[in-house]
């Protein structure tokens, strides 16, 4: 059995809710075969959200890790190919910090690549009802930040697979683009149950980084 770190977001930018940290609450309530679910929040803030992500990957010692974040406007769950070396927020983050094109590791390389089968989730996540697909852009605000600092740390974990996936509003949030918690649950873990049989790290067409 795989054990598998699914994180979400706490409320950002004057949200009462953070449809990504619901998700992983949901997700956690259901039983996917082959699978051991962990979720966490983590901060909305540049440096927090990266510190808290690695302490609850040292406690669990993960197999696979999973990020989630809220993208609003976007109207399908979008499992993120590249993280990008760049913190450039249009907004402050949680603890009022806003930086402007600033390196997230000086010395780390341009991108890194998720190691996710991620072209095979976003299809099962479609396949169970909610609409998904591939995206190459993570943006520059605390999501993307997450998940360059995350895959930073597993190119020192060549056996652990991992990567972001950006989700929708709640059509509570936005009632045109909004999709509901049941059918983000329901894409999602169809989308975690590819993680069963996927191999220990995803094919290397989809891994490595960009110098």
């Amino acid at each position: 059995m795989k054990t598998v770190l699914v994180t979400g977001f706490a409320p950002f930018g004057g949200e009462q809710v953070n449809p990504s940290w619901l998700l992983a609450q949901a997700l956690a309530a259901e039983k996917v075969r082959g699978l051991k679910l962990h979720v966490a929040e983590l901060p909305t803030a540049f440096g927090a959200s990266a510190t808290a992500l690695r302490t609850h990957m040292r406690k669990l010692q993960p197999d696979a890790v999973l990020c989630l974040g809220q993208a609003g406007g976007r109207g399908a769950i979008s499992f993120e190919r590249v993280a990008i070396n760049c913190d450039d927020a249009p907004i402050a983050d949680n603890a009022g910090h806003q930086p402007n094109s600033e390196l997230i590791a000086p010395r780390g390389p341009v991108a890194y690549w998720s190691t996710l089968p991620i072209h095979a989730m976003a299809a099962a996540c479609s396949a169970a009802g909610a609409h998904a697909g591939v995206s190459n852009s993570a943006g520059t605000f605390v999501c993307n930040h997450v998940f360059y600092q995350l895959m930073r740390s597993l190119a020192r974990k060549p056996t652990v697979l991992g990567g972001f996936v950006h989700v929708p509003y709640l059509p509570e949030q936005n009632a045109a683009t909004g999709m509901p918690l049941t059918d983000m649950t329901r894409g999602m873990l169809a989308a975690l149950q590819v993680l069963v049989d996927a191999p220990d790290r995803a094919h290397t067409s989809n891994s490595g980084r960009i110098e």
